[in-house]
């Protein structure tokens, strides 16, 4: 075989391997902190939008994206049905944030920051959108924070109040999740707008940001962005109450290509356990420039996570 020919048929291969690779799954914008949920047979992705350049140092994100697939293999981009400006009292950045559906109306809890006026000196602030329809459009469902900093007291800095997570459980009752440095839960009431009672702080083992809050047969399960070796790594702990004790149980992702930050989206789909997370694995990318990716979950009999594997080829097509 001739030497030109090796090559040619060299490229081919890489060229099919490009092409075979679906993470991450989003290529056409830069995406983070994914957050996944099921309507209707659809499973639709939440997302934030990394828009820093190369040259930035540090994050900037204009808005959050949906997107959605019936097949796991193509996504379709709702657009940005939401941004700080939707909220009044809102400024800076579009952090982490989480949809949820109840009683016919989708709930996106959002984390950003408030500007300095008569209700707050400024710091991270978690804010609430409410829609009709999963793609929106979505609107400010309070006109005000749902959190602010002045709230949480426990530690010094100012973005402690970043990345919430909700969810409902069997008996109806809806939690709220979030923190940076340490992790703050509150009851939400049945209009899914207000708190329920106080907020209760508590410090998982090298626990950090992103926690996702989950129940599977009869099981609660805490997935957080922890210390691990710096960059982050993804942590887990178990309970058999919400409100805890919880019980830690280990690392379940390492490292990921190219980003310091990871964040974790969990959601059953059509028979499968999918682990969404981001990367700065597209060209140009990096710890401002991330993207989703997905890969497949799964569980021990006893209910403990194995450890997640990390691939470019992400998950199979479904029929």
């Amino acid at each position: 075989m001739k030497l030109n020919t090796r090559i040619l048929l060299a490229f081919c291969c890489l060229s099919m391997i490009d092409i075979a690779a679906q993470n991450p799954i989003i290529k056409h914008i830069f995406t983070a902190d994914p957050s996944p949920i099921v309507h209707k047979d659809t499973l639709f992705l939440y997302t934030g939008h990394d828009v820093a350049t190369e040259a930035d140092t540090n994050y900037k994100m204009a808005d959050w994206h949906v997107f959605s697939t019936t097949d796991m293999a193509t996504w379709k981009d709702h657009g940005a049905p939401l941004s700080p400006s939707t909220f009044s009292w809102a400024t800076g950045d579009a952090y982490a944030a989480q949809c949820i559906e109840r009683n016919g109306k989708f709930y996106w809890f959002v984390s950003t920051f408030h500007k300095k006026d008569g209700v707050s000196g400024g710091g991270a602030a978690i804010g609430v959108a409410v829609s009709d329809t999963p793609t929106g459009p979505f609107k400010d469902a309070i006109g005000k924070a749902l959190v602010i900093n002045e709230m949480t007291k426990d530690l010094p800095h100012a973005w402690d109040d970043i990345d919430p997570t909700v969810f409902v459980d069997d008996d109806g009752q809806a939690y709220m999740f979030w923190g940076n440095g340490s992790c703050k839960w509150v009851k939400l009431k049945d209009n899914m707008i207000e708190m329920d009672g106080p907020i209760t702080t508590f410090k998982p083992k090298n626990f950090i940001e992103g926690p996702w809050v989950y129940k599977r047969k009869g099981l609660y399960y805490l997935v957080y962005a922890s210390a691990g070796t710096k960059p982050e790594m993804i942590e887990y702990c178990t309970a058999t109450n919400p409100a805890g004790p919880w019980t830690y149980q280990g690392i379940i992702q390492e490292n990921v290509t190219n980003s310091f930050t990871t964040h974790p989206g969990i959601i059953d789909y059509k028979g499968n356990s999918y682990f969404f997370y981001h990367n700065g694995a597209l060209p140009t990318g990096g710890s401002y420039r991330r993207s989703v990716c997905v890969d497949y979950m799964y569980y021990n009999e006893d209910g403990t996570i194995q450890k997640i594997v990390q691939t470019t080829e992400g998950v199979k097509a479904l029929k």
